[in-house]
């Protein structure tokens, strides 16, 4: 999808990420510095149905190309079009984001474009810091100082459009939520969303998951302590099952599944008054738009991982050396910390009525 008008023939920087939503995110502070190095935006090459979402609205991207995760490449129209694309930006580095996963994919898009080694840079080429934060490290390895711009070149950016400021208004309205302040949690994370979920919780190889239990336990305290808040549990469609399941057993009024695409959640993400949220995609897209937020992590480091924001808190609990799981993190450790954000929301962030107990 091209996100702005252009020549056909106008060379972007070729920026590839194929990983998960997260990856994305923590990927959007070097497009802007790549934008600033080059004098011109980035053509994005994703895989999923995320990138486009991600990137509309950016000014640091001029094109998404996102093929797909499923179909093989000779028969992906998008694939050709992303090799297309990549031979006409002949005049600057190609910036490979990919992981070692990917690295398969990643040659044979390279080979098809005719891209020379001496023209590609790649973030797994560079040392690893055990401190280092993964924004710091891409931009170490592909991009220019991260000091050059400031903090805020450290922070992702993403765009929120006024047309879906107004669809989430008129669905709050609806709804009889407009005013209230809103807590929103994201309890699932990519395994709860495979087809494969029912497997992964049998054979108990989601770190990432918290009983159903501590979900009922933490959604009764937030609305002991803000009994005037709206707690919507967020998801995609696939997460439906699971949202309704936590919703079933916490049995409170003040407690709703929403199924959301990905724009409405930023939208939403705009006027929440705070979100709790595993280590997941959905808490670096919160952070950015300037959520209050507490995050669980599992076997991955707050201090690599831990969402970046420029206007909010942000407190990662969990984690190595203390956890690796997050089932291992007590109800009562997650409750303190967000009380202890929810007294320091911005006051434009909370609504009416919204002063904790």
């Amino acid at each position: 999808m091209d996100l702005r008008a252009q020549n056909p023939a106008e060379a972007l920087v070729p920026v590839i990420r194929f990983g998960a939503l997260g990856d994305l995110i923590v990927s959007l502070p070097l497009l802007r510095c790549l934008r600033e190095r080059h004098g011109r935006p980035c053509l994005v090459i994703g895989r999923g149905w995320w990138p486009e979402p991600v990137c509309r609205g950016n000014p640091d991207v001029g094109r998404v190309i996102a093929v797909s995760r499923r179909v093989p490449f000779p028969f992906d129209m998008r694939w050709w079009a992303a090799v297309a694309a990549v031979r006409r930006c002949h005049d600057v580095p190609v910036y490979d984001l990919c992981e070692t996963s990917a690295t398969t994919a990643v040659e044979r898009l390279l080979a098809f474009a005719g891209v020379e080694p001496s023209r590609r840079l790649s973030h797994r080429h560079g040392p690893h810091e055990p401190a280092e934060h993964s924004i710091e490290r891409l931009l170490r390895v592909c991009g220019p100082d991260p000091n050059a711009s400031g903090a805020f070149a450290t922070v992702p950016h993403l765009v929120v459009l006024e047309a879906e400021r107004q669809a989430r208004d008129r669905w709050l309205e609806a709804h009889g939520w407009l005013g209230r302040p809103l807590v929103l949690v994201q309890a699932g994370n990519r395994r709860t969303m495979s087809s494969k979920r029912d497997r992964h919780r049998k054979l108990n190889r989601d770190d990432k998951a918290w009983p159903t239990g501590n979900w009922r336990q933490l959604l009764h305290a937030i609305h002991a302590r803000m009994p005037q808040a709206v707690v919507l549990l967020c998801g995609a469609a696939s997460e439906a099952p699971f949202i309704e399941e936590i919703r079933q057993a916490a049995a409170l009024e003040c407690v709703f599944g929403a199924v959301l695409d990905l724009r409405a959640l930023f939208a939403l993400c705009e006027v929440a008054h705070s979100m709790i949220s595993i280590d997941t995609g959905p808490a670096h897209a919160a952070a950015a738009l300037g959520v209050p937020l507490v995050v669980l992590f599992g076997a991955h480091s707050p201090t690599q991982w831990l969402p970046r924001s420029a206007a909010s808190p942000v407190v990662g609990l969990g984690g190595p050396p203390q956890y690796s799981r997050v089932e291992q993190i007590p109800v009562e450790l997650v409750v303190e910390h967000w009380q202890q954000l929810a007294q320091r929301v911005p006051p434009a962030r909370a609504a009416q009525g919204s002063q904790i107990h």
